[in-house]
């Protein structure tokens, strides 16, 4: 079976734009925004986008299809106010992804605040009614953390404990997305560790909790609980966890999506990297 890899591809002039970008770069997988990641506006997806959407996909090879929500959504906020937008937002998207057929709708836990315990619970509430308010087939994936400030989900374990928050049937739509920058700036050793790394993933949540991977390299140190994104190779992680990954079997139907820096050329950037990547599955 080969490999879901894809990369975070741009949905400039509508979602329908995204999945031809995803082909040119012979993605499998391929992650995109439903609106502008950095902004409160919300829209909906009409008939008209939804079928054009998923036309243009059937013309790739994508298999998997992820979205990533909004950067300004805080799910744990202990500001009624803020939570209560954030909750909104976050049904839109949902819904959004419900409309276009996506498998995965990634999302970064809340950041506390005040007191971690409240953060969790929090979180937990508000996860669980958005997806009562949401119903639909996109498994919500919640994202590894590197661990700065107030952020949660720096640990495996309270990503479970989040997950575990959450009432059935609601809790059997959410997954784990894993970021290598950020479980290696959180201290999970991938360089040195890296069964051990899995195993503690495996003990805390599940192998069948984990749905998506993001493939980057990272800027700064292991342990050093910061998020900063390098091209595969070019970072604190080198090439050879990139390798065990790309030759893992236990992790090839699992969606691998590229959110490594750019540069001066999106597609061009993107399928060096997806050529390293195969390169290292090929051996």
């Amino acid at each position: 079976m080969n490999d879901l890899l894809g990369a975070h591809v741009s949905a400039a002039g509508g979602t329908p734009a995204a999945p031809p970008r995803a082909g040119s770069i012979k993605a499998t997988a391929m992650q995109i925004f439903t609106k502008q990641g950095n902004r409160w506006a919300e829209r909906e997806c009409d008939d008209c986008e939804r079928d054009e959407f998923r036309a243009a996909l059937a013309r790739t090879g994508v298999e998997v299809t992820i979205a990533h929500d909004s950067y300004l959504i805080n799910l744990a906020s202990p500001d009624d106010t803020l939570r209560r937008k954030s909750i909104e937002s976050f049904v839109c998207e949902l819904k959004r992804c419900a409309s276009l057929g996506l498998s995965y709708l990634v999302s970064h836990p809340g950041n506390y605040m005040d007191e971690r315990e409240s953060g969790i619970a929090r979180n937990a509430d508000s996860i669980t009614e958005a997806l009562a308010r949401a119903p639909g087939e996109t498994t919500l994936c919640l994202e590894t953390t590197a661990g700065s400030g107030t952020s949660l989900g720096a640990t495996f374990e309270e990503l479970a404990d989040i997950i575990g928050r959450v009432p059935e049937p609601y809790r059997s739509r959410i997954g784990v997305c894993v970021d290598t920058c950020h479980v290696y700036s959180a201290g999970y050793d991938l360089v040195d560790s890296y069964d051990d790394v899995w195993k503690s993933f495996d003990s805390a949540l599940g192998w069948e909790r984990l749905g998506v991977m993001h493939l980057n390299d990272s800027k700064t140190p292991f342990n050093s609980h910061r998020d900063r994104h390098a091209l595969i190779g070019f970072g604190s992680l080198g090439e050879e966890p990139f390798r065990r990954i790309m030759t893992d079997p236990r992790l090839t139907r699992v969606a691998k999506v590229l959110e490594t820096p750019k540069l001066d050329n999106d597609m061009l950037t993107d399928s060096c990297m997806l050529h390293l990547l195969r390169g290292f599955a090929a051996g």
